[in-house]
C-alpha cells in the first residue's frame, strides 16, 4: 500500500502532494513501480495534529480518488469521517482505512457495509492531538488485540462482511517507541487474531530515533528512514501480515518479494 498525504503537515511529506494535480501524480508513479493499492489521506494523524474541517478534508481527498480511480488505481480512503468515506467510495475507492477503527465516527461503519466495501480497523485510543496520553498498557499486545475485537463486532453489526475486515495494530498511535518494537517482535500473535493485518511503520519515528546521530543524538530523518523501513518490511512480511503501508514502494517491494521467496522455501 503505497501512501499519498494530500496534507500540508504529515510527519514525512506533509505539503509535498498538497494539491491534487501532484497527489494524483505521485499515485500514479506508487501504482506504477508495484503498488496494489495507494492509500489518499487529507487528514495529518503526526501526534499533536490538530483535525482539518470536514470540508477542507473533501476538498483534498475526492478529487485526488476520483482521478486515481478513474486510472484503474485500487484506492483506499484514509478517513475517520463517514461522510468523506461515503464521498471518496462514490469516486470510486474501494475501502476504507479509518484509523480510528470506527471509534471517531459512529456512522462511518455503516457506511461502509452499504458499500459492501472492505475496512481497516487501527487499534486506536483518540485522536492525534492527545492520543500520547493513553499510551499506557500493562502488556500492549494483549491489550490492543483485546480491544480491537469490539471494533471488529461493531463492524459485523453495523453490516460489514466479516471477510471485509482487516486490522491495524496502530504503530505509533497511543504508543511509546518501546511498545512499538514490541508489537513487531510479536507479530505473529496479532496475525493469529484470524484478520489480514495491515502494518503501519514506514519512516516513524521510532526508526528515526533507533537511528539517531551517535554524535549530536539527533534522529534520522523520515526520508532517510527508508532503508530500515524496507528491512522491517522483511520481517512484517514474513511474519504474515496481509499488507504494508510504506512511503516508497520499490525497495519495499523486492523486501516482500525477498520474504515471499523465503516463506516458499519454508515451507
Amino acid at each position: 500500500m503505497g501512501v499519498v498525504n494530500v496534507t500540508p503537515d504529515s510527519f514525512s511529506d506533509g505539503g509535498l502532494w498538497f494539491d491534487a494535480e501532484g497527489a494524483i501524480n505521485h499515485g500514479l508513479r506508487l501504482a506504477a513501480q508495484g503498488a496494489d493499492i495507494v492509500d489518499v489521506g487529507g487528514e495529518s494523524t503526526r501526534p499533536g495534529a490538530e483535525r482539518p474541517p470536514a470540508e477542507e478534508e473533501l476538498r483534498r481527498v475526492v478529487p485526488v480518488v476520483r482521478e486515481l480511480a478513474a486510472a484503474g488505481v485500487t484506492v483506499s480512503v484514509d478517513t475517520m469521517r463517514a461522510e468523506v468515506a461515503h464521498q471518496a467510495l462514490v469516486a470510486g475507492a474501494h475501502m476504507v482505512n479509518d484509523v480510528s477503527g470506527g471509534l471517531a465516527d459512529r456512522d462511518l461503519l455503516r457506511v461502509v457495509a452499504d458499500a459492501r466495501a472492505p475496512v481497516v480497523l487501527m487499534h486506536w485510543r483518540g485522536h492525534a492531538s492527545h492520543m500520547q496520553e493513553h499510551a499506557d498498557y500493562d502488556d500492549v499486545v494483549t491489550e490492543l488485540i483485546a480491544e480491537l475485537r469490539p471494533r471488529i463486532d461493531a463492524a459485523v453489526a453495523a453490516g460489514v462482511d466479516p471477510g471485509r475486515v482487516v486490522i491495524d495494530p496502530g504503530l505509533g498511535f497511543a504508543k511509546t517507541w518501546e511498545h512499538n518494537w514490541s508489537i513487531l517482535a510479536r507479530m505473529p500473535e496479532i496475525v493469529a487474531a484470524g484478520f489480514p493485518v495491515l502494518v503501519a511503520a514506514s519512516r516513524k519515528t521510532f526508526l528515526g530515533e533507533l537511528l539517531a546521530d551517535p554524535h549530536t543524538g539527533a534522529r534520522r530523518a523520515p526520508a532517510q528512514r527508508d532503508a530500515a523501513t524496507a528491512a522491517l518490511t522483511t520481517t512484517i512480511a514474513l511474519d504474515g501480515a496481509w499488507c504494508i503501508r510504506v512511503h516508497e514502494v520499490p525497495a519495499n517491494m523486492d523486501a516482500v518479494l525477498v520474504a515471499a521467496r523465503l516463506g516458499a522455501e519454508a515451507h
